[in-house]
């Protein structure tokens, strides 16, 4: 996955019907495994725009945004934010909020 910064996140939210932008942190166990799960899902969808970044350097987004915690993943639809998914229950999961 390519390390998105704000601004192109939310220039990608500008051109993409769905854009999606996958929040973690170094440190956290529960984020690698949804990394891993991430990794699937970007091979599987090639037509969702799929960023992530290091919550740590994002800070003004988390405050704005009130990111609850990590591991997070936005999803937006026509430029807005339409849901924020901090439980990765499954590939398959992830891979349905994106597809509908």
């Amino acid at each position: 996955m390519e390390e998105w910064n704000r601004q192109l996140w939310e220039k990608k939210c500008e051109e993409n019907e769905v854009t999606a932008f996958y929040l973690y942190t170094p440190m956290c166990g529960t984020c690698a495994v949804a990394s891993k799960m991430m990794g699937v899902v970007e091979q599987v969808i090639s037509d969702v725009p799929i960023g992530q970044a290091n919550l740590n350097f994002l800070e003004d987004l988390a405050m704005d945004l009130k990111i609850e915690s990590v591991p997070c993943l936005l999803i937006s639809r026509h430029g807005k934010i339409e849901e924020k998914i901090y439980a990765f229950e499954s590939v398959q999961n992830i891979y349905e909020k994106l597809k509908k």
